[in-house]
């Protein structure tokens, strides 16, 4: 009789230990979860990957050709990923790129004061831009990219030869500098109407480099903030931002080493075709 009374307080014992995994529906269950949170991380770390190399051929693009590296990367990273997402990624890159820029060409005093209007004229501009980012449909801003890389490449293969007289130059950097700042919080994109202007003034390629890469990194640096503010970016995004600057800072170490050995003229060509494909497709997409 005690050993059936053991053999009774047993059971139980066994029945407790026993694991839902040892129920034949639950297991089921469990290892097709497991095989989809697999397959998902497995594409995520494709997505990555294809980011990163993007990031970097951006890079190259710009040490290579002085293209700019907002320009070269927001048209493909905006159709894989989205325009917010990618406008907050690429934004310490390129602030990044351009500040190197500034520190290792001369004039920066000088062109930091000759151009003083418009860069603080970019930040009301960049408000208003951001704050219609955060309202409008993603596909607008989109959009709107699009018509500007593709505006942008027209402008870069045609080459027009205006000049702005110099009396002008004063008056139309508030204007400038509202309109890029606008441009630049609604899309990202910070070339018109900053490029037909300056190179509109033909000022020498020291101080043309100077002031474009100056502009840029405040822009980036007000877009920043502007963009956590508004609850665009945030403390994570910003961090993959900040991982961001590797890939874009290899890539255009390859591109000043690689300059030398590309036809420059017949390259950036090629770069500007692209991008203007690139940015017709991204105008296309938003009327399938």
């Amino acid at each position: 009789s005690s050993a059936l009374r053991l053999e009774e307080c047993a059971i139980p014992r066994q029945m407790g230990s026993m694991s839902r995994l040892d129920d034949p529906e639950y297991a089921r269950f469990a290892w097709g979860r497991f095989r989809r949170l697999l397959g998902w991380s497995g594409l995520v770390g494709l997505v990555a990957s294809v980011l990163a190399i993007w990031l970097v051929v951006a890079g190259i693009v710009k040490g290579a050709t002085g293209i700019g590296y907002t320009s070269c990367a927001l048209p493909f990273l905006a159709a894989a990923i989205g325009l917010k997402p990618a406008i907050s990624l690429v934004l310490l890159p390129a602030m990044a790129s351009n500040l190197l820029v500034v520190v290792v060409t001369p004039h920066r005093m000088e062109m930091l004061r000759r151009f003083s209007p418009m860069y603080l004229a970019t930040l009301p501009g960049m408000i208003l831009g951001v704050y219609l980012l955060s309202w409008v449909d993603q596909r607008i801003s989109t959009f709107v990219l699009g018509l500007l890389i593709v505006a942008y490449s027209i402008f870069a293969i045609a080459r027009p030869s205006f000049a702005i007289p110099g009396k002008f130059e004063s008056p139309l950097q508030v204007p400038v500098g509202l309109l890029n700042g606008f441009f630049t919080g609604l899309t990202g994109s910070q070339v018109l109407p900053l490029m037909p202007y300056i190179l509109g003034l033909h000022l020498d390629p020291d101080r043309t480099t100077q002031v474009v890469n100056l502009t840029i990194t405040i822009a980036s640096g007000f877009m920043m903030i502007a963009l956590y503010q508004s609850g665009i970016a945030s403390a994570h995004s910003l961090m993959e931002s900040v991982a961001a600057v590797v890939p874009a800072l290899l890539g255009i170490y390859a591109g000043n080493k690689l300059r030398s050995l590309i036809p420059a003229q017949h390259y950036r060509l090629y770069v500007q075709v692209t991008l203007g494909f690139l940015g017709a497709s991204l105008v296309v997409k938003q009327f399938m």
